[in-house]
């Protein structure tokens, strides 16, 4: 059964940086898309960012455009998820999702999922 561990949450404040981190066990990702969702409290779960399988990365959300990056180390099974200048509206519940080759924003479409880990920026 495969599974998704993820790693790297915590309180930063604002204007900070954290680094999430997804590492797969019991499968490989080379050929899994990686999607980053988050919700906060109160709001819908969004799809936040992806990469494909090829390295391709596509975003969901505009205000994290120059902001946050995700890369993907296949030989390590693991894709990052760098984000940068954190803003108190990141505050949310961060989770990353595998699904064969391709991205898509729908959460749905996903088959696998992590615990979730909780990423809070102070202002």
């Amino acid at each position: 059964q495969g599974q998704l561990v993820e790693s790297g949450g915590g309180l930063v404040q604002s204007g900070g940086s954290l680094r999430l981190s997804c590492t797969a066990s019991g499968f490989t990702l080379d050929s899994y898309a990686i999607g980053w969702f988050r919700q906060a409290p109160g709001k819908e779960r969004e799809g936040v960012l992806c990469i494909s399988s090829g390295g391709g990365s596509t975003y969901y959300v505009d205000s994290v455009r120059g902001r946050f990056t995700i890369s993907r180390d296949n030989a390590k099974n693991t894709v990052y998820l760098q984000m940068n200048s954190l803003k108190p509206e990141d505050t949310a519940v961060y989770r990353c999702a595998a699904r064969s080759w391709d991205c898509s924003g729908a959460d749905y479409e996903y088959d696998y999922w992590n615990q979730g880990t909780q990423v809070t920026v102070s202002s």
